[in-house]
């Protein structure tokens, strides 16, 4: 079985990588559920996977270039976008697209054969933390305070 990185993603239906510097808008689908995997390229061709992020999204156009490049989103979209921007990640980042019908249960799949590969997720995936229990405040009662006469 072949290591998951972007080399073997075109086994598994996704395009070819594209630096995300160079994608066009009319180079990713129009409102069709893709998974979208982000590879760091400087890391190609040593053993560690060099992908990055593995995502799913009903608008990816939208997701890639709202999102990722221009920083509208959701908490792990602002954080992608982040990096990309800030971190010198432009010149870096290559992104590979696969349409499917099932985006949710794809990601899943993918991410869960990426873990038993690798031990961990990708590094820009947020990572399942565990559910600490919050210790509630004990509770306030309030009085009403008696009324001060001013003095004149």
């Amino acid at each position: 079985m072949k290591a998951m990185n972007s080399l073997t993603l075109k086994d598994k239906g996704f395009s070819d990588p594209v630096p995300i510097k160079q994608l066009s808008f009319s180079s990713l689908p129009y409102n069709k559920g893709s998974i979208l995997v982000l590879a760091d390229n400087t890391l190609t061709g040593k053993p560690v996977s060099d992908i990055i992020y593995i995502g799913r999204t009903k608008k990816p156009t939208k997701r890639v270039f709202a999102g990722y490049l221009s920083g509208v989103g959701g908490k792990a979209t602002r954080k992608i976008s982040a990096h990309i921007l800030k971190d010198g990640y432009l010149e870096k980042v290559t992104l590979s697209h696969m349409l499917t019908d099932t985006p949710k249960v794809t990601q899943k799949k993918l991410l869960e054969s990426f873990k038993k590969e690798h031990g961990e997720y990708p590094v820009w995936n947020a990572s399942k933390k565990p559910v600490v229990p919050v210790k509630s405040a004990p509770k306030v009662v309030l009085r009403a305070r008696k009324a001060v006469k001013p003095k004149a």
